[in-house]
């Protein structure tokens, strides 16, 4: 069960939730009282068979689930954020149908079939959770929860309730991330054993710059990791069709204070792995890279040869062998079924970080409606995310190598 802690309050057997955020972060969310607020039409209910969604956070990840599920022909009929003013000003911007004070108003809201939930990370099971209870489906950012167990607790009542839930690994949806997950699974560069590569950031690099997820009562535990490395974890295993089996790993921080307050979550990460497979790997995960944007590399080498993926040019895939190496563009007609079919804009044309949401929306869409999408992210690989995270944070405590079942209890 979830277990409320200080100052974030959490009443659920009557779908009540409370949250008190430090001022210092601006994000109070109440969600205990019924309120409704502005005259935007029920844009959802007109259309039979629409992809109805809930959108609960007014940031940027709101903004890009909103813009996904119109990409897609959906409508988002309702939105819920931190203060009455955020939601307000949210529904004008982005063509949503109404705006709320009140989350769980708007998560049992009879004209809403998904519930996407972009808020921060200590809100995303008690609101899950909810919704689930309502008979919602519900795409939930990452990372899914700040613990294992409650992660498991999420996946287990989606899988109670026979509902579909999905958590935003995205970058899956890049035509050539699934390109090199085509070319692996067929062999063509031979035995995976090694892996490599990294997820790079710089704009947490200053002492002055802060954010609620440095604060491990609203982010959790794990900062550079949860948010950045469940991504490139998740890539290496959905490419390789491979399973991380043991880590090792230390963590670093470049700046203990920040805006005055001291830091208890990691910077960076450094981390080699073990796979099922037999493959060894490192990756280095950071938010304090200089001059690093997004930069997330993936490279897999085989006993024929290697493939290498970069976030930053995902328009092309890197392919090498002994004597030879070539790069293989983004064109449908040459590329694998499941490549081809997310390459919507002729070669030439670049597709990037919005496509794959709205990729990922309509797939989302189409498992609603009794698809069974290749590739689709759901709680379950959440809930891998979650436990890789706790094994890399006990190996970097105890400076030790670590089993990922010592802490996969499930």
């Amino acid at each position: 069960m979830i277990v409320s802690k200080e100052p974030i309050a959490v009443t659920f057997l009557n779908f009540c939730l409370t949250v008190d955020i430090s001022p210092a972060y601006g994000a109070t969310m109440s969600v205990s009282k019924v309120t409704s607020i502005g005259s935007g039409s029920d844009v959802g209910a007109t259309v039979p068979n629409a992809y109805r969604a809930a959108v609960i956070g007014t940031g940027f990840m709101g903004r890009v689930h909103s813009h996904a599920v119109r990409a897609h022909g959906g409508a988002v009929v309702g939105v819920a954020g931190s203060s009455r003013e955020k939601a307000e000003a949210f529904r004008s911007a982005n063509g949503v149908g109404r705006a709320h004070a009140d989350a769980l108003d708007l998560v049992r809201s009879d004209d809403v079939d998904v519930v996407h939930v972009c808020v921060p990370n200590h809100l995303h099971a008690p609101l899950t959770l909810a919704a689930l209870a309502a008979g919602k489906h519900v795409v939930c950012e990452k990372p899914l929860a700040t613990d294992a167990a409650t992660a498991r607790e999420m996946t287990s009542a989606a899988a109670d309730a026979g509902l579909v839930a999905v958590v935003p690994f995205a970058y899956r949806f890049h035509p050539m991330a699934r390109e090199a997950r085509a070319l692996v699974a067929a062999g063509a560069i031979g035995r995976v054993g090694l892996a490599h590569g990294g997820y790079l950031q710089d704009w947490l690099l200053y002492p002055q710059e802060d954010n609620w997820r440095v604060d491990p009562r609203i982010g959790g535990p794990t900062r550079a990791f949860g948010d950045i490395g469940s991504h490139w974890c998740d890539m290496l295993e959905f490419v390789t069709g491979d399973r991380i089996t043991a880590v090792s790993a230390l963590t670093g921080r470049f700046n203990d204070v920040r805006d005055g307050r001291p830091v208890d979550t990691e910077d960076l990460v450094t981390l080699q792995f073990t796979t099922a497979g037999g493959a060894v790997g490192s990756a280095v995960i950071s938010q304090v890279s200089p001059g690093r944007k997004n930069s997330l590399v993936l490279e897999v080498s085989g006993t024929e040869g290697s493939l290498r993926f970069d976030q930053e040019r995902p328009e092309t895939l890197w392919a090498g062998g002994r004597g030879r190496t070539g790069i293989i563009s983004r064109d449908a007609p040459d590329l694998s079924r499941d490549a081809a079919r997310l390459a919507t804009t002729p070669v030439g044309h670049p597709q990037g970080y919005q496509d794959c949401f709205n990729a990922l929306v309509a797939d989302t869409a189409d498992a609603v409606s009794g698809g069974s999408p290749e590739g689709l992210p759901v709680f379950a690989d959440g809930l891998r995310a979650a436990v890789i995270a706790e094994a890399v944070l006990l190996s970097a405590r105890e400076r030790r190598w670590v089993d990922v079942s010592e802490v996969d209890r499930g």
